[in-house]
């Protein structure tokens, strides 16, 4: 059964203001964080724990007291290419969810939405996703320490090829980062996605970032291109159509 609850209360802070609609577009955060000393991991050695951080506030986004139709309020929408971009709320099967809807794109063009209210450097983000169309891409992922749209970190679900891959986007150039103990290897195989709802996960702790797909631990990148506190939103690529939901932030000092 879905929540309805739009925010979970922060276990030191007060819960976050509430979504509503309507929004203007704003550009990204110069909070800045103090970087903590450089380490090396591999691909055996454990991530450090969440439940051994500090836990700031965690949020839940489920859009279901949200309009269809329109932008939810505090989230702003943002592309690089040459073609155009569309976030609103849908419905699935009566279910309310983000939606990418601009189908039209051509294979070079970035669609990303942030929400302007929560700025973080170190954090866990869950999401469901669903990729529903695209003949170029499908799928999408999480955008964090987002900047501006030329400046961020992104991991990505591929229904068409069927893989998740984590990248860098600097100075609006994409690249896949290595994988720790794995090296570059574009990301990972995963089982065929389909149509289907799953479940994206990512944990960030300094410069170490480990991503899961539908609870099974995938892989771990470390990179220190971003250190500053940034947004986090979603992401898609070129033509995919591509439906979000049951967003949990789940933020540390």
């Amino acid at each position: 059964m879905k929540t309805t609850a739009k925010y979970v209360v922060p276990l030191i802070a007060s819960a976050l203001i509430a979504v509503a609609c309507g929004n203007p577009k704003s550009e990204g955060s110069n909070e800045q964080s103090q970087e903590s000393p450089a380490r090396t991991i591999d691909g055996n050695e454990q991530a450090q724990s969440t439940d051994s951080l500090n836990p700031e506030e965690t949020t839940l986004f489920d859009f279901e007291n949200n309009t269809a139709g329109q932008l939810p309020a505090q989230w702003s929408e943002y592309y690089t290419g040459s073609d155009g971009t569309e976030w609103k709320v849908a419905e699935d099967n009566g279910n309310k969810v983000l939606a990418q809807l601009y189908s039209d794109n051509p294979n070079n063009h970035f669609n990303v939405i942030v929400n302007d209210g929560i700025v973080a450097k170190d954090m866990v983000l869950t999401a469901r996703l669903k990729g529903v169309t695209g003949n170029h891409d499908q799928g999408g992922g999480f955008v964090w320490r987002f900047t501006d749209k030329y400046n961020y970190y992104v991991v990505r679900a591929n229904p068409l090829e069927d893989n998740v891959v984590l990248y860098k986007v600097e100075d609006g150039k994409r690249t896949d980062l290595p994988l720790a103990g794995k090296g570059r290897t574009y990301g990972v195989d995963v089982p065929p996605m389909g149509n289907q709802w799953h479940t994206l996960k990512l944990t960030v702790k300094d410069d170490v970032f480990t991503v899961f797909l539908d609870d099974k631990e995938l892989f771990k990148v470390q990179d220190k291109t971003f250190t500053k506190a940034g947004k986090v939103g979603f992401w898609t690529k070129a033509d995919a159509v591509t439906y979000f939901d049951d967003f949990e932030i789940q933020k540390f000092k």
